[in-house]
């Protein structure tokens, strides 16, 4: 095996490891300099081979990891759009709201509203397939046509 091949798998390792952190620990406070520290990589390449790899950013792949839990909170209705926000992970309300409408398509107070009932009579497995948001800002904000 070629050297720049070895070199490739190992990044390809370390990638897949940071992924799997960002799925696990999507609530924590995470950012990129962490995430490549955590697998001796600097910031720079580990952004550039993730991108390469997966095909977005890991701050894009981790806010869709927290936007799919907060779908999932949201739908359960027992927690406000501020507390949702915070609870995965989220530090400002301004950048979750934009970053959901984004990738859902409306604001996290309409998704609420309208989760009350979207999903009832679904079973969980299907809602949650049918719920996920759309990758690489693909939705259409309601409205916008």
């Amino acid at each position: 095996m070629a050297n720049s091949d070895a070199q490739r798998l190992r990044d390809l390792t370390l990638l897949r490891r940071v992924r799997d952190r960002m799925d696990r620990e999507y609530a924590q406070p995470l950012d990129v300099d962490a995430l490549a520290r955590g697998v001796g990589m600097s910031a720079g390449h580990l952004s550039r081979q993730f991108k390469k790899a997966y095909g977005e950013s890991p701050y894009s792949y981790l806010m869709t990891r927290r936007i799919e839990r907060a779908m999932t909170l949201l739908r359960r209705g027992d927690l406000s759009v501020t507390d949702v926000c915070f609870e995965v992970g989220c530090s400002s309300l301004g950048t979750f709201s934009t970053r959901f409408t984004e990738l859902v398509g409306m604001p996290p107070s309409a998704y609420k509203d309208k989760a009350e009932y979207g999903t009832e009579g679904i079973p969980a497995c299907v809602a949650k397939q049918i719920t996920r948001p759309v990758r690489n800002r693909e939705a259409q904000v309601s409205g916008r046509r």
